[in-house]
């Protein structure tokens, strides 16, 4: 939980750098709950807007320990409650500490839904709900899990790589830039 929230708008390569010595300092939702603010911004300053993170980590793990007895809520409408948590951070938990397939909107998935014709939105809940309505439930996490290792991959932001894209076929912005 702790993870998802600090990878809100930063890598994973720079979230990983800081987890470990993180935890060793933190090793319980108590612990970042009563954790100094000041302390914990300067911990995790290198993932980038640490001030409101700090604050969301803190909170959310407040909130886990007074509300939920320390355990994550089941469900996202719960999750999205917690300060910090969205629904992309909601879904991924749901997929991966839940095993619960789910579609996890991130910045590549926004990217390749759209370049590839499946959705014309930029705004992600909308385009969850639309995918939802083209991708086997059973399929909806390795779907997810597809589109971030394409973005990175092949269909990155800037310069997108559809020379050796094995989708380009059937690609719409491909065939836009023909």
């Amino acid at each position: 939980m702790i993870a998802t929230i600090l990878a809100a708008q930063s890598t994973d390569e720079r979230v990983n750098k800081i987890t470990a010595e993180l935890f060793k300092k933190y090793p319980t939702l108590e612990s970042f709950a009563e954790a100094n603010i000041s302390e914990l911004e300067n911990d995790i300053k290198p993932v980038g807007f640490y001030k409101n993170k700090a604050k969301s980590i803190k909170e959310t793990a407040r909130i886990l320990v007074e509300k939920y007895n320390g355990t994550l809520p089941t469900t996202i409408e719960e999750l999205v409650k917690l300060k910090g948590v969205g629904r992309k951070t909601a879904n991924v938990i749901m997929a991966n500490i839940y095993g619960i397939p789910s579609i996890i909107v991130d910045t590549h998935c926004k990217r390749l839904s759209n370049r590839l014709g499946l959705v014309n939105s930029k705004d992600a809940t909308k385009i969850e709900f639309e995918l939802k309505k083209i991708v086997e439930p059973q399929l909806y996490t390795i779907f997810s899990n597809l589109m971030v290792y394409h973005g990175r991959a092949v269909c990155k932001a800037i310069k997108p790589r559809c020379e050796v894209c094995t989708i380009k076929d059937v690609c719409e912005y491909f065939k836009a830039r023909k």
